[in-house]
């Protein structure tokens, strides 16, 4: 990982405008971070997502299209610390559906907490982690002809552009057999005053979290980053549904990144692009998976109408 960071590292920061890959929040201390900000009153979409699971357990198990007395792989990309999957899990163990669940993450710490709070609370369950970027490790949905469902949830797909989603979910649905099927969670598009404040908490959770990326930078690369010269910068338009996130240069410095031996130049008020957050609409979806094998058969919301939980299966 380290000799990967490095290499994407010289080349966001060397590249104009700058960026840094959003994956790399999640350390030991993003994961962390990023648990807290779940937890945030500002934080809708965790809350909406999660009524969807506990209020539709039902719904999403008929929805799977799976024989119970058939083994399936219910495989999570990004699954991060489960809690949504677990009411899942749990309806379709409860429900007697024979299946292994295969949760998909970059951090192993991550992982490591989440299959031991699984055999904790579920010891009959079958689970097999698999760490690492899901964006190749697609080739674990080649690896049985088990029938399988795909969960990529919390509006992760919001994090790439719409033509890279494009691409991924072509690529995804190219490892679909006939019967398989994908839970496709995604955040609509609302206005600012809602959006804006999940990705600028009044606690400075989420701004602490981006500064992490530079803190990472110092603790594994030997940055020289001071961290007081940067500050956290969201913004959203509701004209293109698209938030991001940004790390704004407070003043004209220099920063030397040991590792790289090189030292990257920042101009007062010049800014790192650490991540998108697309919201959609189910126009925008259809789009995204026009050259796709997916089509939609279901699509399940909250209460509020925040968000949406969209089952598709291989044409």
């Amino acid at each position: 990982m380290s000799g990967q960071f490095a290499n994407d590292v010289a080349a966001g920061l060397g590249a104009t405008p700058k960026t840094l890959p959003s994956k790399y929040f999640y350390d030991a201390l993003g994961d962390k971070l990023f648990i807290k900000i779940m937890d945030l009153p500002e934080y809708y979409l965790t809350r909406a997502e999660m009524e969807i699971f506990t209020q539709q357990t039902h719904e999403l198990i008929a929805a799977l299209g799976q024989n119970p007395t058939l083994h399936f792989e219910l495989v999570e990309l990004g699954a991060g610390d489960g809690q949504k999957t677990l009411h899942l899990l749990e309806g379709l163990l409860a429900a007697g559906y024979d299946f292994t669940y295969v949760p998909v993450d970059i951090s192993s710490h991550v992982l490591t907490q989440l299959e031991a709070r699984l055999l904790r609370h579920l010891p009959q369950m079958h689970i097999a982690p698999k760490i690492g970027d899901y964006f190749e490790q697609l080739n674990i949905l080649y690896e049985t002809e088990t029938p399988r469902v795909v969960l990529y949830l919390g509006s992760n797909l919001g994090n790439l552009t719409d033509d890279k989603s494009a691409i991924f979910l072509e690529e995804l649905s190219d490892c679909f057999k006939p019967g398989d099927r994908l839970i496709l969670g995604v955040d609509q598009i609302k206005s600012a005053d809602i959006i804006l404040p999940a990705y600028n908490d009044a606690g400075g959770v989420t701004a602490a979290f981006n500064i992490n990326l530079l803190a990472r930078i110092n603790r594994e690369l030997g940055g020289e980053f001071d961290l007081t010269s940067f500050r956290h910068v969201p913004e959203y338009s509701e004209k293109t549904g698209i938030a991001a996130s940004y790390l704004m240069s407070l003043r004209e410095q220099c920063i030397r990144i040991e590792a790289l031996d090189q030292s990257f130049n920042f101009a007062k008020g010049e800014r790192i692009h650490t991540e998108i957050s697309r919201k959609y609409n189910l126009d925008i979806v259809d789009s995204i998976i026009g050259n796709t094998q997916f089509q939609i058969i279901k699509v399940l919301r909250d209460s509020q109408n925040y968000f949406l939980d969209i089952v598709m299966d291989r044409i």
